[in-house]
């Protein structure tokens, strides 16, 4: 489940935040380079001729600039004994934020004339940092950098390969591979070579987006001020050029006296003979201290300042503060700049963080080409699908076997079996686990859709049959079959089981059909052949299209709190009619589409420009843009929407996609019921589908529901008493089977069941307590994690009923579990493998006797 909430996050926020992070990184890279382009273009004003007598003390510098110019200096940066021109500021006019730039030349004092390219310069750096919309770009900006931490931590834990240790499969591209394949290897591997880069680039471009994060590092990274003094650290007040600007002057406040001859003999006192530049910025009126950065000719990189906080008036050092006096974190903090442009790490480290900037509208792009992918492929497969037919199983002709982890396979076994059923052929259907070399040689005809778990394993179902079928030199002469493999290119070891399948029959002298058809992530495409195939194999002329079961709408009738009261997020139990009267198997789940609230949709609206009842066209229908906007995602940022006309807007945005829930009833209850706990973000905003079921929808409202079967958590099919365990909300699949068990009358049945506080979050207390009162729930344990001082969980439940727990197994239980994946599922599976051996546990998973539905 984390996983996969990852995955979304990362999509969602890659499409969104990924053009403004494309913008910044071009312009980042166009901006590093600055001063060398700047000089490669205007030789003739940003270079001097050195001249031996060196360059003019501050004093006759200023007042040859002064006299020339008429204003006065506040600001200068010269390097010492350089050919570059001295850069100077003057005082700015009442209201601005900075004072006109010149060049002037400081050995002379002469004026170099104006900079070609500065403006286009100074526009990237706007585009960089503000978008050129100012504050709000700032903030915007600001945001995208934060989501650059989120890509590259969960980018990380996304593609993190199966060979860790193996270099080789972080760091290289396979550029055989085509299309998707290509495209996601593209993605992850230059993710990886640009990761540290990323990550530097943000954590230190948050520096300048927030004061609080800026606030952070100086109080994490800063050394403590001298007993008695009070100062503001960090690289903000060192930028090259005066970033920040200078203050305006008080009216009242006294004129500014400027000594410059006392200022340089400080500075001449304080750096020595090793001097190569310094920037001077002098306060705006008298009574405060100027500011004057100094760089050494051995300094570390560019910005390894030395400061000299110095009264102007008498040249009088106040505080000095020495890079090299520092604390590595103080350091650090100081080169916050220098690490953002890689020039911390040298001419090297410029290079290779410039072309790392390049590279990312790469990630913007290949992204939404894999997110467009996906899309294109889902449409395809919920339209290549069609309804499960269990009762078409016949004894005799085509063998249909199947293994299948997450139920897809299964499915295509069944649409496979009805297509050939549909031909007129005789067909039974049956899980891979159960085939034994008898089918095999009976049927003489067969095919096999398997699926693969993770990287090159079988499915849970199928673990047996691999281990126990697998190499046995069975002689399949007679047999003629076709396999459907799908898999996930993304793991080396795509369709391993598939494959390994595949070999063995080849060796055992079956003969395929034809080649096996592979399927990549339920490619369309792939399907198609294999439909085809099967068209030409069974001498059909006609190829059915499969598609998914359509969308239904089920009205809300019940909508009741569990746990009042609660130290936790609010718990409600749902009932849900459906239009025409349903049929589900216990353990199934639905998937239901929710729709955003109508405040949400008119906080979208604001300042768009549209109006709430225009008639926009969804699927053929025409319906107002108010509820067009209910069923589509809508972006944090609007910017690429605004001037769009509502069509337009509607077809730019994506429809919200299905949540799954189990169910926690039975069919014969007559209503549909599920168990749904409030999901709130940390800004207080409910999630989108708990929040429309528990809030926004109104009883007698309608919601788009669908079911969907979930094989691999029914009941077991011969009878067999039953270890039941779950947390929260896992309760709803957990009920449901139970509902099933006693309508059946079978009453060997164990719950253990935990949640915070016994007074408010014992779920369904009255129902599950007279099932123990009338013999139908044999054992009930319960852990309460909050009413005690040390938490107790389910899984430690099962181990202090560890003797018990072997005494239902060994009378042949059966073990299901649902609820969160992470926390109690793995504390349960850990327990299980403590109190059983591994390999016991692996037994039952490929017995079907450990099932989960967990999330």
């Amino acid at each position: 489940m984390l996983k996969k909430t990852l995955f979304q996050l990362h999509w969602f926020f890659g499409i969104t935040a990924g053009l403004v992070l494309a913008l910044m990184g071009i312009t980042g890279a166009t901006y590093s380079f600055q001063d060398e382009i700047l000089r490669a273009i205007n030789p003739q004003v940003l270079k001097v001729k050195i001249r031996e007598e060196g360059v003019l003390a501050p004093a006759e510098l200023v007042r040859r600039v002064e006299a020339t110019e008429g204003k006065k200096v506040a600001m200068l940066w010269v390097e010492t004994h350089s050919d570059a021109a001295a850069r100077v500021f003057f005082t700015p006019p009442p209201g601005e934020r900075r004072g006109q730039l010149r060049y002037v030349d400081p050995y002379t004092g002469e004026f170099q004339g104006d900079v070609v390219g500065q403006d286009f310069f100074n526009l990237m750096l706007n585009l960089h940092r503000f978008l050129a919309i100012g504050d709000t770009g700032r903030q915007i900006t600001g945001a995208c950098t934060l989501m650059l931490v989120f890509f590259c931590l969960s980018g990380l834990y996304l593609r993190w390969p199966r060979q860790a240790l193996n270099w080789r499969a972080w760091l290289t591209l396979d550029w055989a591979k085509k299309g998707r394949a290509f495209n996601w290897d593209l993605h992850a591997v230059a993710g990886t070579w640009c990761l540290l880069f990323y990550l530097l680039f943000a954590l230190t471009g948050l520096f300048w987006s927030y004061e609080w994060y800026r606030e952070g590092l100086n109080k994490l990274l800063a050394d403590p001020p001298p007993a008695g003094q009070e100062q503001k650290r960090g690289e903000g007040r060192g930028n090259r050029g005066g970033h920040g600007g200078p203050q305006q002057p008080d009216a009242n406040a006294p004129a500014l006296v400027v000594d410059y001859d006392a200022i340089w003999a400080s500075l001449q006192k304080a750096a020595g003979p090793g001097l190569a530049a310094y920037n001077l910025r002098l306060p705006p009126v008298g009574g405060q201290p100027a500011t004057l950065f100094y760089l050494l000719d051995d300094a570390a990189h560019e910005r390894a300042y030395n400061t000299l906080t110095i009264d102007p008036a008498s040249g009088q050092v106040r505080r000095q503060e020495v890079y090299t006096d520092k604390s590595f974190k103080a350091q650090l903090l100081t080169s916050i700049y220098a690490l953002h442009v890689g020039s911390y790490f040298g001419l090297t480290g410029r290079i290779l963080a410039m072309i790392a900037s390049l590279t990312m509208p790469l990630f913007f792009v290949t992204g939404w080409l894999l997110y467009l992918d996906r899309r294109r492929k889902k449409r395809q497969v919920r339209a290549a699908r069609s309804g499960l037919n269990p009762n078409a199983e016949q004894k005799n002709g085509w063998l249909v076997g199947f293994a299948s982890q997450s139920g897809f396979a299964e499915q295509l076994a069944w649409q496979s079996a009805g297509q050939l059923q549909a031909a007129g052929l005789p067909v039974r259907v049956q899980p891979l686990a159960s085939i034994s070399e008898d089918d095999l040689r009976q049927a003489q005809r067969a095919l096999f859709v398997v699926s693969t778990f993770g990287d090159g394993e079988a499915p849970d179902s199928a673990r047996g049959f691999e281990r126990k079928v697998l190499g046995q030199p069975w002689s399949l002469e007679g047999l003629n079959y076709a396999l459907l493999a799908l898999g996930d290119r993304q793991y080396p070891h795509f369709c391993g089981f598939a494959r390994r399948l595949n070999a063995w029959l080849d060796e055992r002298g079956a003969k395929a059909r034809f080649a096996p058809v592979e399927v990549d992530s339920a490619d369309p495409l792939a399907l198609q052949h294999w439909q085809q195939q099967l068209a030409q194999m069974s001498g059909s002329s006609t190829v059915p299209v499969w598609q998914a079961p359509e969308f239904a709408p089920w009205t809300l009738t019940q909508r009741t709190l569990l746990n009042p009261g609660s130290q936790g997020l609010p718990v409600f139990l749902l009932g849900l009619n459906p239009p025409a009267p349903g049929q589900w198997d216990a353990g199934d789940l639905v998937e239901i589409l929710p729709r955003l609230a109508p405040a949400a949709i008119e906080r979208f609206l604001q300042g768009l420009g549209l109006d709430a009842n225009t008639p926009v066209q969804i699927d053929g229908l025409q319906e107002p843009l108010s509820v067009a906007l209910a069923s589509r995602q809508l972006p944090v940022s609007r910017e690429h929407l605004v001037g769009l006309h509502a069509q337009a807007l509607v077809d730019a945005l994506i429809p919200i996609d299905a949540r799954e829930y189990s169910i926690a009833s039975i069919a014969s209850d007559g209503v549909l019921e599920l168990i749904v706990r409030q999901e709130r973000h940390a800004d207080g905003s409910l999630g989108l589908g708990s929040g429309w079921l528990t809030e926004h929808m109104a009883l007698g409202d309608s919601v788009s529901l669908r079911l969907r079967r979930n094989s691999g958590f029914h009941l077991p099919g011969a009878p067999a008493p039953m270890i039941l365990i779950g947390n929260g909300t896992g309760l709803a699949g957990l009920r449901s089977l139970l509902k099933a068990r006693i309508a059946s009358g079978e009453q060997r049945n164990w719950l253990l069941f935990g949640e915070r506080n016994r007074a408010h979050d014992f779920h369904c207390r009255e129902e599950l307590q007279g099932w123990v009162e009338s013999g139908d729930l044999t054992r009930l344990d319960l852990a309460f994690s909050r009413d005690q001082a040390e938490k107790v969980y389910v899984q430690d439940l099962l181990l202090q009923r560890g003797e018990e727990l072997k005494r239902w197994l060994d009378d042949g239980a059966a073990i299901y579990i649902c609820g969160s994946l992470h926390g109690m599922a793995g504390g349960v599976d850990a327990a299980l493998n403590g109190l059983l051996g591994e390999s016991a546990v692996e037994e039952l998973i490929e017995l079907g006797r450990y099932r989960r539905d967990v999330y």
